[in-house]
């Protein structure tokens, strides 16, 4: 006899993108995930947890406490990572945060928590861009070490014109509602249905 499904509880964690920053629909890539992440069985019921200006060490230290307020025993428990580049400005050395990133992973798949990585976007400085693209490789590669789904959200980007010109015209050098379009876009293309192994739905 099958056994039923569970139902599913998401938290995202990330910065203020995951707060819907810079979209002027208030939307955010979160809430166009959301949007097409609907489903009556299992019910999915997804919490954004932004940070602002999060770096790794600063997900480290609060992911557990974040996360158990909103997961139950009888729950499918999955973890969203949204990472940025904030390490860059904190003085994070690139081995430390692969580290950082290693252990939440590693945590998370001990208690039996999947996780799916999205990696920081690009900068509307180009200088900035050659360190933030060394940064997602790096936590590329610490997911693909562990087999957890990771989101390039720099490369599909960085060339972008779509992308930079909103960034350009940010007052804070944010994406706006095509940005944010496009970073739902590359989720909802990286094996998010197979990740919560439900039906792909339209968008």
């Amino acid at each position: 006899m099958t056994e039923p499904r569970r139902n599913l509880r998401i938290v995202v964690l990330g910065n203020e993108l995951a707060s819907a920053a810079g979209d002027p629909k208030g939307m955010g890539w979160v809430g166009r995930v959301v949007s097409k992440t609907q489903s009556d069985y299992p019910r999915v019921d997804i919490y954004a947890l932004p940070a602002p200006e999060e770096s790794t060490a600063m997900l480290a230290e609060r992911w557990q406490a974040e996360t158990s307020r909103r997961f139950a025993a009888d729950t499918d428990n999955r973890l969203v990572i949204a990472l940025g580049s904030q390490d860059l400005n904190a003085g994070i050395s690139m081995s430390r945060s692969r580290l950082n990133l290693a252990n939440v992973l590693d945590s998370a798949n001990s208690a039996g928590i999947k996780c799916f990585v999205i990696g920081p976007i690009p900068s509307r400085n180009p200088e900035l861009n050659y360190a933030i693209e060394h940064l997602s490789s790096g936590f590329e590669d610490v997911c693909s070490r562990r087999n957890v789904t990771y989101v390039d959200a720099f490369h599909p980007l960085v060339d972008l014109p779509r992308w930079n010109e909103e960034l350009q015209n940010s007052e804070w050098g944010l994406p706006g509602q095509q940005g944010h379009g496009l970073l739902a876009w590359l989720v909802l293309n990286a094996g998010w249905y197979a990740w919560l192994d439900l039906p792909e739905q339209d968008f």
